[in-house]
């Protein structure tokens, strides 16, 4: 039973997470309910090594019919990357405490933000130079790369909704561009949980099948209705992080 429920959050995790991010948010919780004394880093290990799948999966479907911008994208995954990995090892002497508390305040605001404009992200619109594009997405890599690897909640939504509020990316086109940034902020933080030994593979790779099947399912349907879809998907993870982060950082 506790195996269906996980494989169960694993397709809705990674449903989610292919249209707006946040898989997080179903898959951890089930993870630490079915074992409630394994270390931390171990669920936290086997999270991301089950959630690297669905999410590689969900960026070469939107990559197969989205148009991106790799001269953009391709770099600032290399410092999501790089820096998602500094994040990782930075987190293991310095706790997040206070970030954890600025979170859902943070989150609040872009909730707030995109329901009040609601022709945000429906078109995509140029917003900056050549030059400048570059220079900002690099920074967007690194310092959402460092904060995913540092802590983590909502990383795919920040990176939706810097794309859509800052280079004028629709919906779409943002979670495209989210997806292949994920992709790369995960495999550090893989490589760094899996280094240490913290990861269950074969349960990982079981709710990695899971996972890659809401991957799948949401992608096509998110490439399917366009941004209005995935725009009503981001308001309701980012109300849910607000919350979850809320009781994180305030009531637990």
């Amino acid at each position: 039973m506790d195996y269906l429920l996980l494989g169960l959050a694993a397709f809705a995790a990674g449903f989610v997470d292919a249209v707006v991010g946040g898989g997080g948010l179903i898959q951890l919780p089930a993870l630490f309910s079915v074992f409630p004394f394994a270390p931390p880093a171990s669920l936290l290990g086997t999270s991301k090594f089950a959630g690297i799948w669905g999410t590689s999966v969900a960026a070469v479907n939107y990559v197969r019919s989205v148009r991106l911008d790799w001269a953009l994208v391709v770099p600032a995954g290399i410092l999501a990357f790089c820096f998602s990995f500094l994040g990782a090892i930075t987190v293991t002497h310095i706790p997040p405490t206070y970030l954890r508390k600025a979170l859902p305040f943070i989150l609040a605001s872009i909730a707030v933000y995109t329901f009040w404009n609601k022709n945000l992200g429906q078109q995509s619109v140029a917003r900056w130079s050549r030059r400048d594009e570059l220079w900002l997405v690099l920074l967007v890599g690194a310092a959402i790369g460092f904060y995913d690897g540092f802590f983590g909640p909502g990383t795919g939504s920040f990176f939706i909704f810097i794309f859509v509020r800052l280079f004028g990316y629709d919906f779409l086109r943002a979670s495209a561009s989210a997806k292949v940034l994920n992709v790369a902020c995960n495999a550090a933080a893989l490589l760094w949980f899996g280094f240490s030994g913290h990861v269950m593979w074969i349960l990982g790779l079981g709710m990695a099948v899971c996972g890659v099947l809401g991957s799948v399912t949401g992608s096509r349907l998110a490439i399917q209705y366009g941004s209005g879809f995935v725009r009503s998907l981001f308001l309701v993870v980012v109300a849910a992080l607000v919350l979850k982060t809320s009781y994180d950082g305030f009531i637990k």
